[in-house]
C-alpha cells in the first residue's frame, strides 16, 4: 500500500479477527477505499471508474454473446443476424458491446494523453505506466479480434491486412503469419482462433488492471502539480489529501452517470454510427470493398502504417542500409509499432524534472500540437491512400516520432519551468479555498 500515513483496517468482532487472521480481504478493500488522495485532482482523473465499467459491461455482455454466436465461417454472420433478430435483447446486447468498445478507447486516450500532460508516467510510477500500455495493447488485439467475429467484409479483409502485416517480417514472417492464420489464407482456422482470443484476454486485462491499480496505490495518485502528498506525518499528509471514499467515489460516479448518458444516447438512437456499412454484407473473398478501413480507434496508427511508402526517403535509407531486408512494407509496421513503443518509453525520454505539464509553458505547446497531431493522423486513416492525405500522413507521422524522441528529451534541458506550488495544500486553497480580504 502507499507509504502515505493513514489510518489502516483493524477488526473488531471476533468474526472479522478470524477472517482477517486467515484471508484479509476486507482490510485490503478497506485500505483501498481509504487510501489518501490528493484533494487537487480535476475532472481528468475520471476516466479511471468509467474504464473500469467499460471492463465489466464487455466482459458480461461478451459472455452471453458468445453464447449464441458460431464461430465457423459459414454460420457466423448468421448467427450475428439471430442475435440481432430472435435473441431477447440481443440487439441491445450487441450494440452495447460494439459501442462499448469505442467507449473503452476514447476513455483510455483521454486517460492516456492525460497521463503524459500531467507526467503521470514519470519516476516513481514508471511501472504503472509500463502496465497501462501493456493493457492498452491487449485491448488493442482484443478489439481486432472481435472486429472479425461478424464475418462481414470489413471483418474478412480487415484480417487479411493486419494478418498480412506478420508476413512482411524477414525470414520468420511467413511462419508467424500461417501459425496465427491456421492456414495460408484467412479462413474457418482463423475465426475459430480469434474468437477463442477475443473471449480469453479480456479476462488478461482484467488481471492486469488489478497489478496496474495495485501499482498506483503503492507510489500514491499522482495530481495536476505533480507534487507529491506530504510523508512526514499523518496530519500532513490530511492537509494534502482525502480518503477516496467517499469523496473522490461520489465523484467519480457523478462522473460516470453523465458519461453514460452520452453513451446509452449513441446506443439508442444511433448505435451503428460509429461502424461501417460493408460489414453487415456477409465476407466474401471474391469481392474486395473499394477501401478497407479499421474501427476509429485504430486509425492512427494505420495511418503511419500507410504513411511510409517505398518511396519515401526514409524508407529508401533503410532499405539500402538493410541490403533489402527493410522494404517499405516491413518499414510501415515498425513504424505502426514503434508508435506505439515510443509512447511507452515516455517515462525515460521525458527528462524534465518537473512532472505536471501546468508548469511548462514550452511543453504545453507542443503537447497541443501532439493532440492536434493524433486528431489529424486519426483522419487521415479513415481517407483513401491517395494524396493529399499520403502526404499529410507522413508529415504527421514524421512529427508524433520527433514529439517523443527529440523534443520530448530537448525540452527537459531547455525549458525553463514557472514556479511550483510548495504543497499541495497550498495548490487547492489557491484554486478552491476561501480567500480572505484585510479589513478596511
Amino acid at each position: 500500500m502507499s507509504g502515505i500515513p493513514h489510518d489502516h483496517y483493524e477488526p473488531k468482532t471476533g468474526a472479522e479477527k478470524w477472517l482477517n487472521n486467515r484471508l484479509p480481504i476486507i482490510g485490503l478493500v478497506y485500505d483501498t477505499l481509504m487510501i489518501p488522495t490528493p484533494k487537487n485532482l480535476n475532472w481528468m482523473w475520471i476516466w479511471g471508474i468509467v474504464l473500469a465499467f467499460c471492463l465489466v459491461l464487455q466482459i458480461i455482455t461478451g459472455v452471453v454473446l458468445a453464447m449464441h454466436y458460431t464461430p465457423h465461417v459459414d454460420l457466423a454472420f448468421a448467427s450475428v443476424e439471430h442475435i440481432m433478430r430472435d435473441v431477447n435483447g440481443g440487439h441491445m446486447l450487441r450494440y452495447l458491446h460494439a459501442n462499448g468498445a469505442s467507449l473503452f478507447f476514447f476513455a483510455v486516450y483521454l486517460h492516456i494523453f492525460r497521463g503524459l500532460y500531467y507526467g503521470s508516467h514519470k519516476a516513481p510510477r514508471e511501472v504503472t505506466w509500463i502496465i497501462g500500455m501493456l493493457i492498452y495493447l491487449c485491448m488493442m488485439g482484443t478489439a481486432f479480434m472481435g472486429y472479425v467475429l461478424p464475418w462481414g467484409q470489413m471483418s474478412f479483409w480487415g484480417a487479411t491486412v493486419i494478418t498480412g502485416l506478420f508476413g512482411a517480417i524477414p525470414g520468420i514472417g511467413e511462419p508467424i503469419q500461417t501459425w496465427l492464420l491456421g492456414g495460408p489464407a484467412v479462413d474457418n482456422a482463423t475465426l475459430n482462433r480469434f474468437f477463442s482470443l477475443h473471449y480469453l484476454l479480456p479476462f488478461v486485462i482484467a488481471a492486469l488492471v488489478i497489478v496496474h491499480v495495485w501499482a498506483f496505490h503503492s507510489t500514491g495518485n499522482n495530481n495536476p502539480t505533480g507534487v507529491e502528498v506530504r510523508r512526514g506525518s499523518k496530519e500532513e499528509a490530511n492537509r494534502d489529501a482525502l480518503p477516496f471514499w467517499p469523496y473522490f467515489v461520489i465523484k467519480d460516479l457523478f462522473a460516470l452517470a453523465v458519461v453514460l448518458v452520452v453513451f446509452f444516447a449513441v446506443v439508442g438512437f444511433m448505435p451503428n454510427y460509429l461502424g461501417h456499412p460493408d460489414n453487415y454484407i456477409e465476407a466474401n473473398p471474391l469481392a474486395t470493398p473499394a477501401h478497407i478501413v479499421p474501427e476509429w480507434y485504430f486509425l492512427p496508427f494505420y495511418a503511419i502504417l500507410r504513411a511510409f511508402t517505398a518511396d519515401v526517403w526514409v524508407v529508401i535509407a533503410a532499405n539500402w542500409l538493410t541490403f533489402g531486408i527493410v522494404d517499405a512494407k516491413f518499414f510501415g509496421v515498425l513504424a505502426m509499432f514503434g508508435a506505439i513503443l515510443v509512447m511507452a518509453l515516455a517515462p525515460w525520454l521525458d527528462t524534465s524534472s518537473v512532472r505536471s505539464g501546468r508548469y511548462r509553458p514550452m511543453f504545453r505547446w507542443w503537447f497541443a500540437l501532439l493532440v492536434i497531431d493524433f486528431v489529424l493522423l486519426m483522419w487521415c486513416g479513415a481517407m483513401p491512400a491517395e494524396e493529399p492525405y499520403a502526404t499529410i500522413s507522413l508529415i504527421a507521422s514524421a512529427y508524433w516520432f520527433a514529439y517523443f524522441l527529440i523534443i520530448l528529451p530537448l525540452l527537459g534541458v531547455i525549458e525553463k519551468p514557472t514556479p511550483l506550488p510548495a504543497t499541495i495544500e497550498e495548490d487547492f486553497n489557491a484554486h478552491y479555498g476561501v480567500k480572505t480580504h484585510p479589513a478596511e
